[in-house]
């Protein structure tokens, strides 16, 4: 399995990426990003030096992976959403060394025109809808929308709305009807059983 590399994209020395990568047109990225197999870059996408990023990752259009994020394996981040990575800024107080660590984990959807403030985490399987604005941490497999986002439901795996309410003080359990997998919720956690 061979990396594909656009000629108008721009990969520095120093960077790795794993096998059956597709880098497609005017991307760039930076020397000390670290990128596992088989992931896309769609158009226009800049990595930066401080970046990991996992297996089977997608990166769609216009999206820029600032220093101090890292995406874990099966994470798909939307056209034009968008991670940040100073909670403060201002052009004229130099904060590079104020960066705050954003960590998506496996499986998670970031939608078209999220945003991701910084020093947030997005639990394993959490859909953030088109447009939502993050600006605290998601629980694993949570169905996050709006501007702040809020909690809504939960969505399975497979990326569908599982029927759960967002809260039970008992166990609730139901089941995917795409894949048979089974979530128990209880409280404000859901796992897959």
């Amino acid at each position: 399995m061979s990396t594909t590399i656009h000629p108008s994209a721009i990969v520095d020395e120093g960077a790795q990426l794993g096998d059956g990568c597709r880098v497609w047109h005017f991307v760039h990225i930076s020397a000390g990003a670290r990128i596992g197999e088989r992931c896309s870059f769609g158009q226009n996408v800049y990595v930066g030096n401080d970046v990991t990023i996992g297996h089977n990752v997608k990166i769609q259009n216009n999206v820029s992976v600032y220093d101090a994020v890292t995406l874990e394996d099966d994470v798909f981040c939307g056209p034009s959403m968008v991670f940040t990575n100073v909670y403060n800024p201002r052009s004229a107080v130099a904060r590079k060394d104020e960066y705050r660590r954003t960590w998506v984990k496996q499986g998670a959807t970031l939608g078209a025109n999220s945003t991701i403030v910084c020093g947030t985490t997005i639990g394993r399987h959490a859909f953030v809808g088109a447009g939502a604005v993050i600006n605290r941490d998601v629980p694993d497999f949570a169905l996050m929308v709006g501007v702040p986002a809020r909690q809504i439901g939960w969505m399975s795996r497979f990326g569908e709305k599982l029927d759960l309410p967002v809260a039970s003080a008992q166990p609730v359990e139901t089941v995917c009807p795409h894949t048979g997998d089974r979530y128990r919720l209880l409280g404000n956690q859901l796992e897959l059983i």
